[in-house]
């Protein structure tokens, strides 16, 4: 394919400004179906990147309907080995609070019926994930948010729920008393597929809120408006954040990624 990219980045078009140069948007087919939306080619600080809106250019795709499969298979096919992914959570700690990144190094999945795994046989493959996101990755997100002045939390676990709709307080306690941090809808199964694919993958979770269940003096449940204020005063802290870690990107991987499926295979 004459279109290659060599770091994936789950983010819409607000992202572009980061091109040094031509932005170049491209339809890419996959066997799993279509991806979210066109994917953009561009160079950042000298490296092929591309970027997809996991819920669409409008966000018009919901948490529980994006094609995940599609959307990691289309990186694939540009060449893509290292993903990173920011995104919006809830907090279910009162120490993470609004405005808060967190670099996920664990993850909790209470998702259901979501196509969850490039691996439906004949060869059976159980892929590990006690460390799911990428150690190197991991230590770059931390100093290049640190360096950006914004607060941030150097270790979550994120439980990932079905959606569209919210916790309810009960189950926003439960998520809590297991020991999770923080709540989202779309993590899982991106960050497993990411890894099927022995790609490195690295979450940024950018904090809007506290969980319905969550109990801080003057805090109300959570509601669809609130995350929308909370990311439009935040997504230039994001924004710094990605661009500084793509100038420091170290040329070759030096964790495990590549080799996720190495001893994954049944026979």
């Amino acid at each position: 394919m004459a279109h290659q990219a060599e770091i994936g980045i789950f983010g819409g078009s607000g992202f572009y400004e980061f091109a040094d140069g031509l932005v170049e948007e491209i339809t890419v087919d996959t066997e799993y179906g279509p991806p979210s939306d066109k994917i953009a080619i561009c160079v950042v600080a000298g490296r092929r990147v591309a970027f997809l809106p996991r819920h669409g250019k409008h966000h018009t795709i919901p948490p529980h309907r994006i094609n995940y499969r599609a959307n990691l298979a289309a990186f694939k096919q540009l060449g893509v080995t290292r993903v990173i992914a920011p995104n919006a959570v809830g907090s279910l700690n009162a120490d993470f609070a609004p405005g808060t990144f967190a670099i996920n190094d664990q993850f909790v999945d209470r998702t259901f019926g979501r196509a969850d795994t490039f691996f439906d046989g004949p060869t059976v493959t159980h892929v590990s994930t006690a460390e799911p996101y990428c150690p190197q990755l991991r230590e770059l997100a931390i100093a290049a948010t640190q360096a950006s002045g914004v607060p941030v939390r150097k270790s979550a676990t994120c439980v990932i729920v079905q959606g569209p709709r919210f916790s309810t307080k009960a189950e926003s306690r439960w998520f809590a008393s297991a020991g999770c941090d923080i709540i989202n809808m779309t993590q899982y199964p991106e960050v497993v597929l990411a890894r099927e694919l022995a790609m490195c993958y690295v979450n940024i979770s950018l904090v809007t809120d506290y969980d319905a269940g969550v109990a801080v003096e003057g805090e109300r449940p959570v509601e669809a408006s609130d995350i929308v204020r909370v990311l439009a005063t935040n997504t230039a802290n994001v924004k710094r954040v990605i661009r500084q870690m793509l100038e420091t990107f170290p040329v070759e991987r030096e964790c495990g990624c590549a080799d996720a499926l190495k001893f994954a295979q049944m026979g």
